[in-house]
């Protein structure tokens, strides 16, 4: 007769429970848990973001409903106070740090970029998370309105999370992008909301290449025009001075052809065609598509609880969790969506069957051994 652990253990057992345990100890605060652990605390969060459970509650109840199926996942019973309390009081940093590991190992399997760019190539934007400032006062946003940013940067290789930072609303993107380390030779594209003549001037002496939209009120010096034929929809390709920036830059004036709107774009990669320039400004759609997914499909707008590290540790399991999902759907190579994994996995969580045969719809073969993992 087979046996198979739960689709729930098996997508667990992607996270290294060994350096998760490390990390436990060095990300935490205050006296040490009797009857708990970080891990208890994780898997309750990731299970709430791939059932959609509402509240603290909510999740405590199905955890008790599902104990018979939970044993062999190392938890802890739990209660609802419990959680609550580790949610605030826990550092949210040991999430981050287990973020990390497993977009490293999520870069392992994700397809290349469609430049066919060595380098990488990162997607910047920010969105913004409305709160009730008298719950979240920390918060700060208007007078009378509370939110968050997250601030983000995605790889466009699989199109994965790298970056994150959230701050209160009143944060501006430009101010966060100023601490980002990007890799010299790296590309990065972004909107007008990040136009600053200081950060620019950074890039291009730390050896990042940049692309982004022109502000209509920039003050430019329009020099000579740069040689050659025009592709398809390329308006106007000129060097520029660009405000106080000392070096020369490259306006690239592109028509899409869809819309009939026309778009100026400002960069220093003179290497590149004009029209993979502007191709790579159209590529800054994915993160605002990677927002929407988030959005829509985890639990990242709605909190269940009302200190920052609750927050930020909730914002950073709903990430590891997409994360999974990419891992998954990188590594067996599957044809299918991230939404449609993520629909297979909420609505067999708790079943005991092999997982990739899930994922591909295939029929279950015995396995060799009591114990089959998906790799």
């Amino acid at each position: 007769m087979s046996y198979y652990n739960t689709i729930l253990n098996q997508v667990a057992a992607i996270i290294p429970r060994h350096e998760f345990e490390y990390h436990a100890k060095i990300h935490h605060a205050g006296q040490k848990f009797r009857k708990f652990n970080r891990w208890t605390q994780f898997m309750a969060l990731m299970i709430g973001q791939l059932t959609a459970r509402k509240s603290l509650r909510d999740i405590v109840g199905n955890l008790k409903a599902q104990g018979h199926k939970l044993y062999h996942l190392g938890m802890r019973p739990t209660s609802r106070s419990t959680l609550a309390r580790v949610n605030n009081e826990q550092p949210a940093s040991l999430y981050e740090k287990m973020f990390f590991l497993v977009l490293a190992q999520c870069q392992r399997f994700a397809p290349k970029n469609k430049f066919k760019l060595n380098e990488k190539v990162y997607l910047l934007d920010t969105t913004t998370i409305d709160l009730c400032l008298s719950v979240f006062p920390w918060a700060k946003f208007r007078k009378t309105k509370g939110a968050v940013k997250l601030h983000m940067g995605i790889d466009a290789n699989g199109y994965l999370p790298t970056f994150m930072t959230m701050t209160d609303g009143k944060t501006h993107e430009s101010q966060w992008a100023k601490d980002l380390k990007l890799p010299k030779g790296s590309y990065v594209v972004f909107d007008r909301g990040f136009t600053d003549y200081s950060w620019y001037q950074t890039l291009m002496e730390s050896g990042v290449f940049f692309v982004a939209r022109l502000k209509k009120n920039s003050i430019v010096k329009h020099l000579k025009k740069r040689s050659g034929r025009k592709s398809p929809g390329v308006i106007e390709d000129r060097q520029i001075q660009l405000g106080d920036i000392s070096e020369k830059l490259r306006l690239v004036s592109y028509t899409d052809e869809e819309t009939g709107q026309e778009y100026h774009f400002v960069t220093n990669a003179f290497h590149l065609k004009a029209k993979t320039v502007a191709a790579l400004y159209k590529e800054r759609w994915q993160i605002e598509l990677f927002f929407k997914w988030i959005k829509q499909h985890l639990k990242i707008k709605t909190f269940l609880g009302t200190s920052r590290n609750a927050v930020l540790t909730q914002v950073w399991v709903a990430l590891i969790v997409y994360l999974l999902i990419a891992f998954l759907k990188f590594s067996a190579k599957l044809g299918i969506s991230m939404l449609k994994i993520l629909s297979l996995l909420q609505l067999s969580l708790f079943e005991r069957r092999n997982l990739l045969a899930l994922l591909t719809c295939k029929h279950e073969q015995p396995p060799d051994s009591p114990q089959l993992l998906l790799f």
